[in-house]
């Protein structure tokens, strides 16, 4: 009798899971999508306290409304802003980037976007390299 409860009960998980997994697939066929124009951007050399600044453009290429939820940076020292509105099929939507240049050596740093897109988590990446205030006796 055991073995016949737990048949019935694993027979009847499996189907629920399998049943879950196909729902998920089609409403994600109807989701929002975002796709960048560019996922990572390279400053190159920048000097010491100057502004590193990028906007990292999106589109959404979905059929639902596109919502940016959150958007979270490996550091302190990245601040994002983003498109707070919801975005249209076909409209663009913008993601700013700033980085503190204020202390040198190369940085790599992840910027995770949240959203209601069917792939709801896409990661950017910036990276460069701060050098040091060239000091010009001429200028003084």
């Amino acid at each position: 009798m055991k073995k016949v409860l737990t048949i019935i009960s694993v027979t009847i998980l499996a189907a629920t899971i399998s049943c879950s997994q196909s729902n998920t697939s089609k409403n994600n066929k109807k989701a929002a999508g975002i796709s960048f124009a560019e996922t990572e951007h390279d400053f190159g050399k920048i000097e010491q306290g100057s502004e590193a600044k990028f906007a990292f453009v999106f589109k959404n290429t979905g059929k639902e409304t596109l919502v940016i939820s959150n958007v979270q940076t490996s550091c302190g020292c990245t601040i994002p802003e983003w498109t707070r509105e919801p975005v249209k099929k076909n409209k663009s939507g913008v993601i700013n980037v700033t980085y503190n240049t204020h202390v040198t050596g190369n940085f790599t740093k992840a910027i995770h976007v949240y959203s209601n897109a069917a792939d709801s988590l896409v990661t950017l990446k910036i990276k460069g390299t701060v050098v040091a205030k060239s000091e010009n006796p001429e200028k003084k």
